[in-house]
């Protein structure tokens, strides 16, 4: 079989022709076509990438968001919980302090009824005692109540306790004339017992002086260098008054302690 080389060669040409055709007008708009696309995917991805990065950053940054703030909001619970402790201790500290001025108010209160009660028990014991004690020495002796304050007085002088005695002996020689108060006005001849009865008693040769002092209430004192000697109803009015300041003051501490 012969070859026609002629038709071999048209037959290339027009392959050739073809080829350059298809590749002119079919494959190059296909791979145009197909690099287009794959430049739209790489640029979805790169968009998608950028998202998820912008997305991944947004839920970091709400995460931190979301961890500053439960830490801030412990924070403000802690200040929260500090600063109700710290007004509960005030409120508790204010109460404490209420409690123990309302209880020194009523201590004080309780003090100055205590007092008063006594001042007006003092008052009329003073004078429930002077009437009576004048009445029952007039009834017993017959004599004046004043005479016979005199003679418990100087009975009172003679009775004294040797310590007693020695302290007033040394107060009377150093500080010269010694004051005998009464409540009363003494008349001379009780006057002169008086002064004989001291100037006896302590061996002092001394002028005595004489003074009325209603505060005794009834009675006569003698008075030397700061100390004293005497009977008088004060005495036991003083006495009285100090038992009951002492009872008082002993149901007042129990009051406070209970209170």
């Amino acid at each position: 079989m012969l070859i026609d080389w002629f038709t071999v060669g048209a037959q290339a040409i027009n392959f050739l022709i073809l080829v350059w055709l298809l590749k002119r007008f079919l494959y190059k708009p296909i791979l145009d076509a197909i690099d287009a696309r794959e430049r739209r995917v790489a640029q979805q991805l790169s968009d998608a990438e950028a998202k998820m990065a912008q997305a991944q950053k947004q839920r970091d940054d709400f995460l931190e968001r979301n961890a500053a703030f439960d830490r801030e909001r412990e924070t403000l619970i802690a200040e929260a919980e500090e600063k109700a402790k710290a007004e509960s201790r005030k409120i508790m500290e204010d109460a404490r302090k209420a409690a123990e001025l309302l209880r020194a108010q009523r201590y004080r209160a309780l003090e100055d009824e205590t007092r008063n009660i006594g001042g007006l028990i003092r008052d009329r014991a003073k004078d429930e005692v002077f009437a009576v004690a004048r009445k029952a020495l007039q009834d017993l002796a017959g004599d004046s109540l004043e005479r016979r304050m005199v003679e418990a007085f100087l009975r009172r002088l003679a009775d004294l306790p040797q310590a007693q005695r020695a302290s007033l002996e040394a107060c009377l020689r150093s500080d010269g004339a010694p004051l005998v108060r009464s409540a009363f006005q003494l008349p001379p001849d009780q006057r002169a017992a008086i002064e004989a009865a001291i100037q006896k008693e302590f061996s002092a040769k001394t002028a005595v002086r004489f003074q009325t002092a209603p505060d005794l209430i009834a009675g006569v004192e003698l008075v030397a260098g700061g100390l004293k000697a005497g009977w008088s109803v004060s005495d036991y009015l003083a006495s009285m008054e100090d038992d009951l300041a002492s009872l008082q003051s002993e149901k007042m501490k129990l009051g406070a302690e209970t209170a």
